[in-house]
């Protein structure tokens, strides 16, 4: 590992004053991703300014009905919230999904939002990688790849996103918020993702050294019928194959309102509006269930190795709708 200055935060402020004064430096709350990536050499920060003991750390309710939650809340405690398991479950569901007991203890909402790809080829700084070194190329496009994207890729870049957790945010229109050294500003999470384009590189809008403080979730009465669905290689443990946040309103055999987000398929958690838009106003049967997910998949452009996900995407997608439908109509 590079030698490195380490820090401790003594505010938001000054946080944010010590990354603005130093371009190479880096947050760091829980570690679990910034780490590994510094051991590997693919991130190289010249300091590390600790941010894990701000006053970040609280679920509150919002004015509006909905949770604030800080950036610094354990993967572990958002996932236990009693707000959380019965107004939001396919959060709580995406958080219990993704990594360890022990990891989630550590892991904080603001860094799970920014971890980086698995993908092999950018952890490994032998191979040339778009993300890591902008024009070196992607060797994923002709190599391993069963487990890259199937949507929004390009040919710069076939990595998919890791996070389990921003798949659910996403489904349910979370903003992130964020402090800079000019003031403070939100994103919808949606947005807050780049499309990998031409500079997979640039991986977030978010202003440079900008210091993520909460997410908010906005008031979602449907969410309160939803779940979170993840299917892995092996049983615990493992980043997703495929994955799906859904949520469904039925109401005299109609579908009223619909969120759904899908994982590990792009570059960034996948918000599913042709699907939405071909479920509300729809029929709530299987059929419906089943064109929704191939109305999505239709923008698919799969690799000679990964066309399985498309599949699985569709399959999957009909099972957990056709799930929350038998329970909506006990």
């Amino acid at each position: 590992m590079k030698e490195f200055y380490y820090r401790r935060a003594p505010d938001v402020p000054g946080a944010v004053a010590l990354l603005d004064a130093d371009p190479h430096a880096r947050y760091l709350a829980g570690g679990t991703n910034l780490v590994d990536l510094m051991k590997c050499g693919v991130e190289r920060p010249a300091r590390l300014v600790d941010v894990r003991h701000l006053p970040l750390d609280r679920i509150e309710p919002a004015p509006d009905g909905g949770l604030r939650v800080g950036a610094t809340v354990t993967n572990s405690d958002l996932a236990a919230h009693p707000d959380v398991r019965s107004h939001y479950p396919m959060l709580t569901q995406a958080v219990l999904a993704g990594a360890s007991g022990q990891l989630r203890n550590m892991a904080t909402v603001g860094g799970n939002l920014l971890q980086r790809t698995r993908c092999a080829y950018f952890t490994d700084t032998t191979k040339p990688c778009n993300k890591r070194t902008p024009g070196s190329g992607c060797p994923a496009l002709s190599g391993e790849h069963h487990n890259h994207a199937i949507l929004g890729a390009s040919e710069s870049c076939v990595a998919v996103h890791p996070s389990d957790m921003a798949v659910a945010l996403t489904a349910l229109d979370a903003v992130v918020h964020y402090e800079t050294a000019h003031g403070t500003g939100e994103l919808p999470l949606e947005r807050m993702y780049l499309p990998v384009a031409g500079t997979p590189h640039r991986e977030t809008a978010l202003p440079a050294g900008a210091l993520i403080t909460g997410v908010s979730l906005p008031p979602v009465p449907v969410a309160a019928r939803s779940r979170y669905r993840k299917v892995r290689e092996r049983a615990s443990y493992a980043f997703a194959l495929a994955s799906v946040a859904a949520a469904i309103d039925i109401r005299d055999g109609i579908v009223r309102d619909a969120r759904l987000a899908f994982g590990a398929v792009a570059s960034r958690p996948w918000r599913a509006r042709a699907a939405e838009r071909a479920l509300i106003g729809a029929p709530a049967t299987a059929e419906t269930y089943a064109a929704a997910a191939e109305a999505e998949l239709r923008a698919a452009r799969p690799l000679p190795h990964n066309g399985y996900k498309v599949t699985l995407v569709r399959n999957l997608t009909a099972a957990v709708l056709s799930e929350l439908h038998e329970e909506a109509t006990r």
